[in-house]
């Protein structure tokens, strides 16, 4: 196969591993946000992310309930997608490997979005603002998200470069 074809290949493997990792990730925050106390019961991330990038653009406040519910998941799954083409491209093919460097990369993920990315764009503050709880619920969320980005990945990928 030739090298385009293979780094397109673990791109899309990628991203499909990204997508449907967000799913368990996802379940995994709805349920942990059930367990903080009430005062630390605020919204997560993604939809603070979501709307204040939606305040900028000049749409939020033209969105109803499912709307921003919508927006947020599709910006969720969106960003899970995006990082799994570049997990895609290093992804190991073994999954005995993989699981592993998937989790380690979910926390890249987490460090980078959360003391990085993030703040620097004004959409969320620093990971260092917000309680030990709710990092926690982050950072589980991450490595269930690195997990299944791993497990996923190793059989996409050596079923693409078959």
């Amino acid at each position: 196969m030739p090298r385009t074809s293979t780094t397109l290949g673990r791109s899309l493997a990628g991203a499909a591993a990204g997508l449907a990792a967000t799913v368990p990730m996802t379940a995994a925050m709805a349920r942990l946000h059930r367990e903080l106390p009430f005062h630390e019961k605020r919204p997560l991330p993604p939809r603070r992310i979501t709307m204040r990038a939606a305040k900028a653009i000049g749409v939020k406040d033209h969105l109803d309930g499912p709307e921003k519910t919508g927006l947020t998941l599709a910006a969720h799954f969106g960003y899970g997608t995006a990082a799994g083409v570049l997990f895609g491209l290093l992804a190991p093919k073994r999954a005995g490997e993989a699981v592993p460097a998937g989790i380690g990369f979910g926390l890249l993920v987490w460090s980078a979005s959360y003391l990085g990315l993030m703040p620097a764009l004004g959409l969320h503050p620093p990971a260092t603002r917000d309680t030990f709880r709710r990092n926690a619920l982050m950072i589980a969320a991450h490595v269930v998200w690195g997990a299944s980005l791993g497990a996923l990945a190793a059989p996409l990928r050596r079923a693409i470069e078959k």
